[in-house]
């Protein structure tokens, strides 16, 4: 797979409920020992996450995560654009995430921004 696809595997989790199908998508798009990181979690490992993805399903029933630009890739770091889409279909939040890749293409790093940045002083 190439890096938009596995971002986009990676994002399939956030909504996937069954955990055992949640396990394969990050099989595919995570490496064994990566981190995920955002404003309210810091996490380490598929395990983790798998976790993590949970509480967040149960905290926002129905909701999903959606790629709002493509993925921009540069010396194994990447970055994208993101908003979390309530059950309706109405925007919750907006963030960016920024990522480094593991030597075979999984994701072995991942930092979460929510919102827009601060404005300047």
């Amino acid at each position: 797979m190439n890096t938009q696809q596995i971002v986009d595997t990676y994002g399939s989790s956030w909504g996937e409920p069954d955990v055992a199908k949640r396990r394969q998508l990050l099989e595919q798009s995570l490496a064994d020992d990566a981190t995920y990181t955002d404003p309210q979690s810091d996490v380490a490992g598929r395990d983790g996450l798998i976790e993590l993805i949970s509480g967040f399903q149960a905290q926002v029933n129905g909701a999903k995560i959606v790629a709002t630009s493509a993925v921009d890739v540069h010396h194994e770091k990447f970055r994208f654009t993101w908003a979390m889409l309530a059950a309706d279909g109405s925007r919750m939040i907006e963030g960016i995430d920024f990522g480094e890749l593991a030597p075979d293409g999984r994701i072995k790093k991942i930092v979460g921004f929510f919102g827009p940045p601060p404005a300047a002083p």
